[in-house]
């Protein structure tokens, strides 16, 4: 049967930015289903809360697997939640996971600081997307540069969403998985922050370090990325 493939984006982004994996899927003949998470994209008018983004992933998955084995696909806060997702009991019908840009613990001092980043890009004059915009214009290509922000930006429901990740355990989850795992990072990607430790606690897991690329990995490398979803889908399909 052929792979299924479920997307779920990252922080304040939404199912937009993984057009270009869209588009990659759709030419290989993978179907794909990108979500929005709570207080996300064409949900932003919701809530955002942990139950609800974890049942979001699970209905994607549930609707997924009828139709063949599921690749999960994830990033940054939804590569968090995904890796809680994958290493739940009982184990979910997933049958490999790509967590991307998401090897870190969301608790202590990291997610702190994070948060009162994000407080303080919420506080500059329209919220400092200007900034934003400058950061996206600086690294990523044409082809994806205006995918993370196309479905419009969560920042209502950003800290909310951040403090909510910290009851997550993350290394008992790891621990659970038990389909092919591959970790994607940028090279210099803020939440590499403990990435040895995932890759130690994980069975068997592939890393790939994307040279040159920061934590939007998908976008700022979209044909590396496309490659590492090949990789992935024809290590399914051969077992």
């Amino acid at each position: 049967m052929t792979v299924q493939v479920v997307l779920v984006h990252g922080i304040r982004t939404s199912a937009t930015m993984w057009r270009s994996q869209m588009e990659h899927l759709e030419r290989r003949g993978n179907p794909a289903i990108a979500v929005d998470l709570p207080g996300h994209g064409t949900r932003r008018d919701e809530s955002f809360t942990l139950e609800g983004a974890l049942e979001t992933i699970d209905e994607a998955v549930r609707t997924a697997v009828v139709s063949g084995p599921v690749l999960l696909v994830a990033h940054s806060m939804g590569g968090i939640l995904s890796t809680s997702y994958v290493g739940s009991e009982p184990a979910p019908p997933v049958a490999g996971f790509i967590a991307a840009s998401c090897t870190a613990i969301p608790r202590g001092a990291g997610l702190v600081a994070y948060r009162l980043l994000a407080r303080s890009f919420n506080a500059l004059p329209g919220r400092g997307q200007w900034l934003t915009d400058r950061v996206l214009d600086a690294t990523l290509p044409p082809e994806t540069r205006t995918d993370f922000g196309a479905g419009g930006y969560a920042y209502d429901a950003q800290d909310v969403a951040l403090r909510s990740l910290s009851v997550l355990d993350l290394l008992a989850a790891l621990e659970r998985i038990r389909v092919p795992l591959w970790f994607v990072n940028g090279q210099w990607d803020q939440l590499r922050l403990n990435e040895n430790l995932f890759v130690d606690i994980a069975q068997d897991p592939e890393l790939i370090i994307v040279p040159r690329t920061t934590h939007l990995v998908t976008a700022m490398r979209p044909r590396v990325f496309n490659a590492v979803l090949d990789v992935a889908l024809t290590t399914l399909e051969q077992t």
